[in-house]
């Protein structure tokens, strides 16, 4: 039986300091692999569940030492300057390991689940004075479960606090398991249309609730974690189900709105792939508020801004 130590996934960032993916001062391990295809995404560089190159033009000075460096000639200057041709890259790194200015990034690395929780536990000071912990991200945590479930259970086998953030599009088996090590489930929901989600998320929304119905049947702590978009999801019907959904559950203690950022249209930019949904306005917080109002008429639970 493999130690669990030594189980590996794929990951693509493990940001310190995290304030905004649970409660106290958190470390964020973020997996590459989502099944989903929000027309929003966030964190596009999370979907593929492979190694990708980022390139960061903004950063490029032209010196020629990616060129140099790639073994199958993908980079080049021209007259439009760094040319980057994506298609039949080998995704080896080469190229940005010989770029002096962080224009190009492997985004992307194999790691155990010993070496993750390593670099979570250097800040175990902030995480006991804070109330934090780990929580563990992506993409979608569980499309890699078997690394998820190591990493959850040896963080709590160390006293750590952990959460998982979930879009729920797993195997319910996989979700009870995770429970066992999982402090706090943040559970997004993202349209509670079935057709409409098939739209803009990729996949119907049935399993995905009757996933959240048995997770907290199981006495799990969860909250919710609602994505408003405008011209996508801000709408009243939506938001009045989200409420009632909310005030329904017996483990939810509250909800959270995450407001759209537009910062996922540069990320796309940055690994080759056009954003679907391609808005770089930003909701004012007086919308924000309007948004929250419009969900906390329908539950006595607290709704916050997450």
């Amino acid at each position: 039986m493999m130690n669990l130590y030594d189980v590996k996934g794929l990951i693509f960032n493990i940001q310190r300091f995290s304030i905004h993916d649970g409660p106290g001062i958190r470390t964020s391990v973020f997996l590459k692999g989502c099944p989903l295809s929000c027309a929003w995404c966030h964190n596009p560089e999370s979907v593929e569940a492979s190694a990708e190159i980022g390139y960061y033009a903004g950063k490029c000075r032209l010196c020629e030492g990616c060129a140099a460096a790639c073994p199958a000639g993908k980079h080049a200057l021209s007259g439009e300057g760094h040319v980057f041709e994506r298609d039949g890259c080998l995704r080896c790194g080469q190229c940005a390991g010989a770029c002096p200015y962080d224009a190009l990034a492997v985004i992307g690395k194999w790691i155990t689940a010993g070496d993750a929780l390593s670099e979570v536990k250097r800040d175990e000071p902030f995480y006991i004075s804070s109330g934090g912990g780990m929580t563990v991200t992506g993409g979608e945590p569980f499309f890699q479960p078997e690394f998820t479930l190591a990493l959850l259970k040896i963080a709590k086998e160390n006293g750590l606090h952990t959460c998982v953030e979930t879009s729920g599009a797993a195997s319910f088996d996989t979700l009870k398991k995770a429970a066992e090590y999982t402090d706090l489930f943040l559970y997004d929901v993202k349209e509670t249309d079935s057709k409409r989600h098939l739209e803009y998320v990729g996949i119907p929304n049935e399993h995905i609730l009757s996933n959240l119905d048995k997770l907290d049947a199981t006495g799990a702590a969860i909250e919710l974690r609602f994505p408003i978009v405008p011209g996508i999801n801000d709408y009243e019907a939506h938001f009045r189900k989200l409420g009632e959904l909310t005030e329904r559950l017996a483990n939810v203690a509250q909800a959270s709105v995450g407001p759209y950022h537009p910062l996922g249209i540069s990320k796309s930019e940055a690994i080759g792939k056009a954003a679907r949904h391609a808005d770089r306005s930003i909701p004012s917080e007086e919308q924000v508020e309007r948004w929250i109002e419009a969900i906390q008429k329908h539950t006595s639970k607290r709704v916050v801004k997450s």
